[in-house]
């Protein structure tokens, strides 16, 4: 059987419910459980990739600098030494 799904925001969330129900076969909820729950870890983990990968590109080009905090997680914040010049970066893309 062939079970493609059109690339549409239906089938978009037709494939999270999937996705979390493939990794949670035993999950049963309602609407409002599936909508605030599953959708919600779903995007969060979705979304907690796409900040990695802009942290690791503004930490490439030197905007923010990568530090190890005392429980040795990476903190992340500007580097004051081109603060001016981040926000020139910044009014231009406000232009």
């Amino acid at each position: 059987m062939n079970y493609n799904l059109p690339i549409d925001k239906k089938a978009q969330i037709g494939f999270q419910i999937l996705a979390y129900l493939a990794e949670h076969p035993e999950a049963q909820d309602t609407l409002e459980g599936i909508v605030e729950w599953w959708l919600l870890e779903r995007q969060i983990k979705f979304q907690s990739d796409r900040v990695q990968a802009a942290l690791s590109e503004l930490v490439s080009q030197g905007l923010i600098l990568e530090k190890k905090g005392p429980d040795l997680q990476k903190c992340y914040g500007i580097n004051q030494a081109i603060y001016k010049n981040i926000q020139v970066l910044l009014d231009q893309q406000d232009e």
